[in-house]
């Protein structure tokens, strides 16, 4: 644990050096590195381009895992496990061995390399993390709140809008939260499928390249892992919240 890390801790350390070389002793204490971000019309623009995109894979990959998620937890149909398997492949395949399928199908049905097939992209690989975390959401969920809801002569869709989505929702933000996280940190997928639209990440592979860039990737890469474990505690907290109503409201039912 300490050998994988300690060079992550190092790094805001480093960001706050007022040198450009990463060695101790340090040459002094400055926030120049953090201040020179905000003019770097390039990173903002990185920046909001992987905003963009953990937004919109967060949404997809949140909603498609919703509708899987309620399908395999309350059906038994031929092809359960099968289609599950599916989902969940992703996490078993080598990410770049995924990133390589889905350019070669990108180009050959004719698409131009931009932030939708970076969209596209990302959504399959954060849909079985979605996946996971609402499977957990509506397995202890209790259908006979449904079936109440459907004798009180509510519709299918007002009943799960009203009844079943109120009840996973902690579910339904830690995922948002998760598959949010997973896309602003991921690169390689970013890296074959962005063209000229760089997300955040492969911004920062390409200043890697420059010396004298390197607090400023510091700098950046301490704010990035400081978002990252925010919302990362905030998924966890919710994900807990939603195991002790589930577990509560079995209780209270029992």
């Amino acid at each position: 644990m300490v050998f994988l890390y300690l060079p992550i801790l190092l790094l805001p350390v480093f960001s706050f050096n007022n040198a450009a070389a990463t060695r101790f002793p340090l040459a002094g204490f400055t926030t120049k590195w953090y201040a020179s971000l905000w003019g770097n019309r390039e990173m903002l623009d990185a920046a909001l381009n992987s905003l963009i995109v953990g937004v919109c894979v967060s949404l997809l990959s949140t909603g498609l895992a919703i509708c899987a998620a309620r399908a395999v937890t309350r059906y038994r149909f031929r092809g359960r496990r099968a289609a599950t398997g599916l989902i969940m492949a992703p996490l078993f395949l080598p990410e770049i061995i995924v990133a390589v399928s889905l350019l070669m199908i990108i180009l050959q049905i004719g698409l131009e390399l931009s932030l939708a097939t970076v969209i596209l992209g990302q959504t399959v690989f954060c849909l079985p993390y979605s996946m996971s975390v609402l499977t957990a959401g509506f397995d202890g969920f209790d259908r006979s709140l449904e079936e109440a809801s459907l004798d009180l002569g509510e519709t299918a869709f007002g009943t799960f809008r009203r009844v079943t989505l109120p009840v996973v929702a902690p579910a339904v933000l830690s995922s948002l939260l998760v598959s949010f996280t997973i896309s602003l940190d991921e690169f390689l997928l970013a890296f074959f499928l962005s063209g000229t639209e760089p997300t955040l990440p492969v911004y920062i592979w390409g200043q890697l390249r420059f010396a004298a860039k390197l607090p400023g990737v510091l700098a950046l890469g301490s704010i990035m892992l400081l978002l990252s474990i925010l919302l990362l505690v905030a998924a966890e907290l919710l994900r807990r919240r939603a195991e002790r109503q589930v577990s509560s409201g079995g209780t209270l039912h029992a």
